[in-house]
């Protein structure tokens, strides 16, 4: 695990120097009432999307997040637990650990409303949480699991969904990239510790998170990330990487199988009110529906020339059939 080795130094040096070009977030910081993110949280941000998603926070729920980066995320979740301990940070860099708690420090200046005691921060190992099992209602992870190669990207995966409650969701946020990576740069450990080239196919990893048990995936956004190009790294092509954000629900497992939300889209425009294909999805004259890919396969095999399917847009936002 010699790639793990040299992530940790990666993350070392990241927390002694910040640096704002590392694995930098494609998405905009959010914007909350009363939240003011310390400047030093927004350069430690070392993230290549966003975990947090208010529809995901309500109900005060235990919250835990892998990789603690500068401590911006925690801070969000904490927005919305604002309980002792209510968010649960591990990072297995010691000087992580030691920015994130000085970091909140400063946002408790800034923020009236923070206290440090709401983030309860852990040295632990993602590959061996140190978290009670089916204690937690939301698991984020921004950036981290891409840098795992596939075995431990499995137990990774398997340990969030041991200390997850049922119905609980993880929230991820990775880059992937559907081109072929070559392997000398898949083994280039930097590269990997860099949130490059460990890079997977969307399909690979949404297999991964369902093998894993999840019943339900949510494709909420895929964006442009990085192109790895010739001129700069050792590639014959331009190897182009997006970010997802995806949300995996702790649902029991359909006997057909998972329900993947890729955003899908199913719209009736038959003479009838309505059309209800008897598998408990009913869809309303000419009301869009969100499917997910399962129901979207079964609708087009049925042959109507009165229902549109549309094409994944890799963006679902709820309201969906199942």
């Amino acid at each position: 695990m010699s790639y793990l080795a040299t992530t940790h130094d990666v993350y070392k040096e990241a927390a002694l120097t910040p640096d704002v070009g590392l694995c930098c977030t494609t998405t905009p910081i959010w914007q909350l009432p009363g939240l003011d993110i310390p400047s030093i949280m927004l350069e430690m941000n070392y993230g290549c999307g966003s975990t947090v998603n208010p529809r995901d926070l309500v109900n005060n729920p235990k919250i835990l997040y892998v990789g603690v980066g500068g401590g911006m995320e925690l801070l969000q979740f904490a927005y919305f637990s604002r309980q002792k301990a209510g968010v649960v940070g591990v990072d297995v860099v010691d000087e992580m650990l030691l920015a994130s708690e000085k970091n909140f420090k400063i946002a408790e200046e800034k923020n009236p409303w923070f206290k440090s005691d709401f983030v309860d921060l852990k040295k632990g190992d993602a590959l061996s949480l140190p978290v009670e099992d089916e204690s937690i209602d939301v698991a984020a992870q921004n950036c981290l699991f891409n840098i795992f190669k596939i075995d431990d990207l499995k137990r990774a995966l398997e340990e969030m969904y041991r200390v997850l409650k049922p119905h609980g969701r993880l929230v991820l946020s990775d880059p992937i990239c559907d081109q072929h990576m070559p392997d000398n740069l898949r083994e280039d450990e930097r590269l990997r510790a860099l949130c490059l080239s460990g890079s997977i196919p969307l399909k690979d990893y949404i297999k991964l998170i369902t093998d894993t048990g999840f019943g339900t995936v949510e494709i909420r956004a895929k964006r442009p990330y990085r192109i790895l190009s010739p001129n700069q790294y050792d590639t014959a092509e331009n190897i182009y990487i997006e970010s997802v954000e995806v949300c995996a629900i702790k649902d029991p497992m359909p006997e057909d199988g998972p329900c993947v939300f890729t955003g899908k889209t199913a719209i009736y425009y038959g003479s009838e009110s309505n059309f209800d294909d008897g598998k408990g999805h009913n869809l309303l004259q000419n009301q869009p529906i969100a499917v997910c890919d399962k129901t979207g396969a079964a609708l087009n095999a049925l042959g109507r020339d009165d229902i549109h399917l549309s094409e994944s847009t890799y963006f679902y936002d709820g309201g969906g059939c199942c």
